[in-house]
């Protein structure tokens, strides 16, 4: 079995990924990262590179070409905005759409520029996060707050959501 995580950026697929894969014992894969290593550059440079448009088809190339099993997959932020992809994604397993309030993903995030955030111009963290709720919801099987005070008690909310899917 696999389990995906989707979510914005900064909501923690990667950290709540990383610990679920040991409590489960699972093996862990980062799609983010699966890229920077396919293209031989750091996401953000691949995304100023090729621009928005082309970056998300990539991701969903990628993402589409995963074959994997007994593992946790952290998706991009951006992994459910190309069907292809996201369908993929949830014929792997079951979907967990990690969701923090807008404002903690703020204080998370840091400098957009170099996190590889795939935001069209003039678009605010706000108007991401709005845009791709729909999209987080219609592809996941579980959602979980993730704004929890330990990211322990994440991991924890997870376990027990898939334990009831």
């Amino acid at each position: 079995m696999n389990i995906t995580l989707i979510g914005m950026p900064g909501s923690g697929k990667s950290t709540v990924g990383v610990l679920l894969a040991r409590r489960l014992g699972l093996a862990f894969l980062d799609t983010d990262l699966l890229i920077q290593r396919q293209e031989g550059q750091l996401l953000q440079e691949v995304l100023d590179r090729l621009g928005t448009e082309a970056f998300l088809d990539l991701e969903a190339r990628v993402i589409a070409g995963l074959e994997c099993e007994n593992t946790v997959v952290a998706s991009g932020g951006s992994a459910v905005l190309r069907e292809p992809g996201a369908k993929h994604l949830r014929e792997l397993g079951p979907v967990v759409y990690l969701k923090p309030r807008c404002e903690a993903l703020l204080d998370r995030l840091g400098n957009l520029a170099t996190r590889g955030v795939a935001l069209a111009p003039g678009q605010t963290i706000q108007d991401l996060y709005d845009y791709r709720a729909a999209f987080y919801e219609k592809y996941a099987d579980l959602t979980v707050d993730s704004d929890q005070p330990r990211i322990e008690d994440t991991v924890e909310l997870v376990v027990r959501g898939l334990r009831e899917l």
